[in-house]
């Protein structure tokens, strides 16, 4: 779900937007930021409190978009009328670092959501989407500086031309695709993901294939419209491609993050070759989880999530073993749940060999084993 200088509610046309056993309450900064090794499968203590601060930045804020690059961490966020940038040396620092405008909605395009923040050939990309109800299209901007010179906004002239938002590049088997946010038609029914090819940064090419739709129970909890949206890329230690996205209502702590698996030697833009995890794996309703993945302990409807990738890119993604940087939003349990009650919080996530996702009564294998992923508060 988005953020816009607008009040917003839940309505169709304004809707928007796994953890495992719960981790030790160490010493808080060294575990987001490296993390321990994790245990395969063995739970960890927590204390007995069902309120903590423990990754909660100082960030009231929706949709994080960061970044490494070198030692530095780059974050993109809606703020001052247009879209702000932030550096600092690390993820939980960003909240204090001071935030640069490097964007303002001269031209009045509507409400601005979600900036995704990326490095491509030495250049920084900053995605989001902008417009008014029906009209909401993605755009981009780009720079050589994170935080200054940005160009002015070139909208992306995506397959079909329909509402679109949370649109994502990634560069996979040597080629570029762009994923995103979108409704099928012209009326707000449900979000699906899709994804297009692309020939450069700016330029979609062909056409326009869905990936995933909420049709499973689990995404299904909180409607009008069901939701999938704000999907992120990365690449498992067997080089297969993740999209790992939110499902269920925004507005709801039923938001979650949920997994699609591309199989082995699988087109992404084939349908049937995504694997979708058996509920949700980072969320705090047990109801929704997938089997052997916990709710939180500590925060309500974690979503929209940004794994710290250096530059943004797949390319980079982590091996298996330690755990690597997350920031998400959420709300702090004992808190109401409220769009405006939204933290950036910081977390970790690991990934989870022999993970096996099926489904029924579809074209194609039913099950599919890989690695999924474990994610900590």
């Amino acid at each position: 779900m988005r953020v816009s200088s607008s009040t917003r509610g839940p309505s169709p046309t304004r809707t928007r937007r796994l953890t495992a056993a719960a981790t030790s309450l160490v010493t808080a900064l060294a575990l987001v930021l490296a993390g321990p090794p994790a245990s395969a499968g063995e739970p960890a203590a927590a204390e007995d409190c069902q309120f903590s601060t423990l990754g909660r930045t100082g960030l009231r804020a929706a949709d994080p978009s960061v970044i490494r690059v070198g030692g530095t961490y780059v974050s993109a966020q809606v703020g001052g009328g247009g879209i702000q940038v932030r550096q600092a040396s690390s993820p939980d620092a960003l909240a204090a670092a001071p935030a640069r405008l490097v964007w303002r909605d001269a031209r009045n395009l509507g409400s601005v959501w979600a900036p995704e923040i990326v490095r491509d050939s030495g250049r920084y990309y900053i995605y989001f989407t902008a417009g008014n109800d029906a009209a909401h299209r993605m755009y981009a901007i780009s720079s050589t500086s994170p935080d200054t010179g940005y160009t002015g906004e070139v909208r992306l002239a995506l397959p079909d031309d329909r509402w679109a938002i949370d649109g994502v590049p990634v560069t996979f088997n040597g080629l570029r695709y762009f994923v995103w946010s979108g409704w099928e038609c012209t009326t707000n029914v449900e979000q699906n993901l899709y994804i297009t090819r692309m020939a450069d940064p700016l330029t979609p090419v062909g056409g326009r294939y869905v990936i995933s739709q909420p049709r499973e129970p689990w995404e299904r909890v909180v409607g009008n419209p069901f939701i999938n949206e704000a999907p992120e890329v990365i690449k498992d230690p067997n080089g297969q491609l993740h999209v790992v996205y939110s499902a269920n209502g925004s507005w709801s702590e039923q938001y979650c993050l949920a997994d699609l698996r591309l199989r082995v030697g699988g087109d992404p833009t084939h349908v049937w070759d995504w694997y979708k995890s058996n509920g949700c794996l980072f969320g705090s309703n047990r109801a929704t989880m997938m089997t052997g993945w916990d709710p939180t302990l500590y925060v309500n409807g974690p979503g929209h999530h940004s794994f710290v990738l250096l530059d943004g890119d797949i390319a980079t993604s982590p091996p298996a073993g330690p755990r690597f940087p997350l920031v998400y939003h959420a709300v702090p349990k004992g808190t109401p749940y409220h769009w405006d009650n939204r933290y950036w919080y910081t977390g970790t996530f690991a990934w989870w060999g022999n993970t096996t996702y099926r489904r029924a009564n579809v074209p194609g294998a039913t099950s599919d084993t890989g690695w999924g992923l474990k994610f900590f508060e």
